[in-house]
């Protein structure tokens, strides 16, 4: 008896065995995620070049650039300075400062984007932690959803706001408008069972806090001129970041640039041999184990692109709802998040686009139909909250906190992170039912 797979049944055993030994958590992601792309080659579900042409360029581009600056930045201090900033504005109480790291990531991650927020916010929450000497999984994990929540509520947070935003036309106030104060609300709902979860973790003795208080923020930074040269450049990329749509240009490439401008300032006052090791140190001392999962994963993904079983689902999703405006806004919202949790959101929403534009003259035009974005905004932000590989900043925070030393289980990411994303997306239902279909 002989059994032959078609492609399409290789993708999924393929993805679905990525799944079981990334839950397994024994061996290494970025191991898992390169042995399961090459298995997908070997096996013919896809050629070498269409696994290359499958990675993602511009996420690996931006990760990379910004790694870069974020490695050469640490040096200055400033990771130090602004811990210590926000610990003695709030008395160096864990729990306030749990609330006000928090808040800062998702403000930031509005007005950025949540994986350029993670690689600034991570390395202060691993300072302010180590210092005060407590648990930093609660301030790491509860990072993750802060930035994932804070990311749907501008064009610019999150890549599918991106993509929707281009391919419908959606100006950067509208998504203020219309998914903002869904942001504000999940936000708030989420931060309070956290609180309740790790209420056992936010306690400090009283001599850590008071050294924490007596120390100088200003003393914290170690060169005033690198500070200077960092500061200048990050502001040039933040600046590209809100622009790069008028601009025409990829974060990739202004993440990239501001990399390379940064270790040319870094380097002028060295000679040749000093400069070759110290940007030697600075890009090798990136998360390369994270950028390979990155591409690891991007490859499996484009497996159940490649043969048409993403389109399938999406086909699927649409045909099951039927034609009813609301029906489909709440499948387009949950089918989103549920995908979303497991499978990353850009080639997902990258599929819906098309399709959902076909279906617009059904649901009575493009103003009629534009609660519909907004439902699959939201659900594929929302849904990156769902696991530890859901969006591109959970993996980023888990990468560095690696580099420090600690962990952050698959298994124990989901009991806290999946719960609260379903909560999230019941708080969105309620929203995008009543704002519009009432």
């Amino acid at each position: 008896m002989s059994f032959t797979f078609s492609p399409a049944s290789l993708a999924i055993l393929v993805f679905v065995a990525t799944y079981v030994f990334l839950i397994w958590d024994r061996v290494n992601r970025a191991v898992i995620a390169m042995l399961a792309a090459g298995l997908l080659v070997l096996l013919g579900v896809m050629h070498q070049e269409e696994a290359f042409a499958a990675i993602d360029g511009n996420t690996i581009g931006l990760l990379l650039g910004m790694m870069v600056i974020v490695t050469i930045t640490r040096n200055t201090g400033l990771f130090e300075y602004v811990a210590l900033w926000c610990a003695q504005r709030v008395k160096a109480d864990p729990k306030n400062l749990f609330v006000v790291m928090l808040g800062m990531t998702a403000v930031s991650s509005a007005l950025l984007d949540n994986v350029t927020t993670v690689l600034l916010t991570t390395p202060v929450i691993l300072s302010l932690t180590r210092q005060l000497k407590v648990n930093p999984m609660p301030y790491l994990i509860g990072s993750i959803l802060a930035s994932n929540i804070g990311g749907t509520a501008t064009l610019i947070g999150d890549p599918p706001n991106i993509m929707i935003g281009s391919a419908e036309g959606l100006s950067f106030n509208d998504f203020i408008i219309h998914l903002a104060p869904l942001a504000v609300v999940v936000f708030a709902a989420s931060l309070a069972p956290l609180m309740w979860l790790y209420r056992s973790e936010f306690h400090a003795t009283d001599a850590d806090r008071a050294a924490v208080l007596k120390n100088r923020p200003a003393d914290a930074i170690k060169s005033p001129k690198l500070l200077k040269h960092c500061l200048f450049v990050l502001g040039l990329v933040m600046a590209g970041f809100v622009l790069h749509g008028p601009l025409h240009l990829e974060p990739a490439t202004l993440a990239l640039t501001g990399a390379a401008l940064l270790l040319l300032l870094d380097n002028l006052d060295h000679d040749s041999e000093a400069q070759h090791h110290r940007v030697h140190r600075a890009i090798a001392e990136a998360e390369w184990v994270t950028l390979i999962f990155f591409m690891g994963l991007f490859v499996v993904v484009h497996g159940l692109v490649h043969t048409g079983i993403i389109e399938q689902v999406a086909s699927w999703l649409l045909a099951t709802v039927g034609t009813n405006p609301l029906h489909m806004a709440m499948g387009l919202l949950w089918g989103s998040a549920i995908l979303s949790a497991f499978v990353d959101n850009i080639p997902f929403v990258a599929t819906m686009i098309p399709l959902l534009q076909n279906m617009v003259p059904t649901f009575g035009g493009r103003e009629a139909a534009e609660p519909l974005w907004w439902a699959l905004a939201a659900g594929a932000c929302l849904g990156g909250n769902g696991t530890l590989i859901g969006a591109s900043a959970n993996l980023v925070v888990a990468g560095l906190a690696a580099g420090a030393g600690i962990e952050i289980k698959f298994m124990k990411f989901i009991k806290v992170a999946f719960p609260l994303m379903i909560l999230s997306i019941v708080i969105a239902t309620a929203y995008i039912w009543l704002r519009y279909f009432m």
